[in-house]
């Protein structure tokens, strides 16, 4: 194994985007503290115990063998612990960690280039893979299976390939969307996960290590009002952990209690089930503009001037796994949490079309 080493490409414009829409508490500062807080090894995760268990046979086994760790795909929602797991397998192999994103790899020698640059036992981490255009997932097919990397020189008829030999490396491909990846390279990683939410007990416990790290004092109830609000995931606990601490630091002294943390949560717009101000506008605009009859995301995503796929990426899958909308043939539409939540009364005929 080469000795470790990472080199972090910067995030392209749609991940930042992305991130800032799925994180609307984030500040510029939080990158470097989230890097402080991150788990650098399998010990420190916490959650997704099943996952967990079966990287560290995958991770036990390959270093039995002397080999790399074979392909990884995680799948899943953002801010679950993708890119946190990717680097912990680069650490506990003792490999050097390479990043890049889906949409960054435009043409096939985009990939090409990064992949000739790999040394014997990197883990190459592509984020968003699913974005990455078709050119660039053809240079993968090999480059996985056979570790060969296919160049086209010249051009017309004097054209022809050249087959370089590349090191053996990892590949680690997250996404958020597992059906857009084409068949030929979902079948080429050996290993393939899908992260679940977290429930509140494990996200009290994230916050409360958390906590200890960046030396805010957390009342037992204060971690789990934070953990209620955090929408099942560790990047928002954290994120509201800090926003938290920073209102304790302006209008309190002291202990974070669970009456100051209900306040600084309703303060920054988080409310009770951790629906933030777009999660709240698309509920409206389903229970209240469309009376719960069945929207599409298309005009969904019109009425609350947000792009179709963040919303189905970002916002849609929280909400459909705490029952709050569902999807039908004729469109998405409303539960009866959701206009329990708004202080509504469901239409008639409601369940008929929420169980369609």
């Amino acid at each position: 194994m080469s000795p470790r080493r990472e080199i972090l490409s910067g995030d392209s414009p749609a991940q930042e985007s992305r991130s800032e829409a799925s994180n609307p508490f984030a500040l510029p500062s939080d990158l470097s503290i989230e890097a402080a807080i991150r788990p650098r090894v399998l010990d420190e995760f916490i959650g997704q115990s099943q996952i967990k268990a079966h990287l560290e046979v995958v991770i036990k086994a390959a270093q039995g063998r002397g080999q790399s760790v074979d392909h990884l795909l995680f799948a899943g929602p953002p801010g679950l612990g993708k890119t946190s797991l990717a680097q912990i397998v680069a650490n506990e192999m003792g490999a050097g960690f390479r990043v890049t994103s889906g949409p960054t790899l435009v043409r096939g020698g985009d990939l090409a280039a990064i992949l000739n640059s790999l040394n014997e036992g990197d883990v190459l981490f592509i984020d968003e893979i699913h974005r990455m255009s078709k050119a660039a997932g053809e240079v993968l097919y090999s480059a996985m299976e056979d570790f060969k990397l296919d160049i086209l020189v010249g051009e017309g008829p004097t054209a022809r390939s050249i087959r370089i030999d590349l090191p053996r490396f990892t590949l680690i491909g997250a996404t958020t969307r597992t059906g857009m990846l084409t068949g030929p390279l979902r079948d080429r990683f050996g290993f393939v996960a899908r992260l679940d939410y977290y429930n509140p007990d494990e996200l009290a416990a994230i916050v409360r290590r958390s906590a200890a790290i960046l030396e805010v004092e957390v009342a037992h109830k204060a971690s789990v009002e934070i953990a209620r609000r955090s929408r099942g995931t560790p990047r928002l606990a954290n994120r509201l952990l800090r926003r938290v601490r920073d209102y304790v630091e302006v209008h309190a002294d002291g202990v974070v209690t669970e009456e100051l943390a209900e306040v600084a949560l309703e303060f920054f717009g988080a409310d009770s089930l951790g629906l933030d101000k777009l999660d709240r506008a698309i509920l409206e605009v389903m229970c209240v503009t469309y009376r719960g009859n069945p929207v599409g995301i298309t005009t969904l995503a019109a009425t609350v001037g947000e792009e179709a796929e963040t919303i189905e990426d970002v916002y849609e899958p929280f909400l459909i796994q705490a029952g709050l909308i569902a999807r039908t043939r004729r469109g998405r539409v409303a539960g009866p949490l959701a206009f329990q939540h708004l202080g509504l009364q469901p239409p008639q005929l409601f369940d008929d079309l929420f169980r369609e």
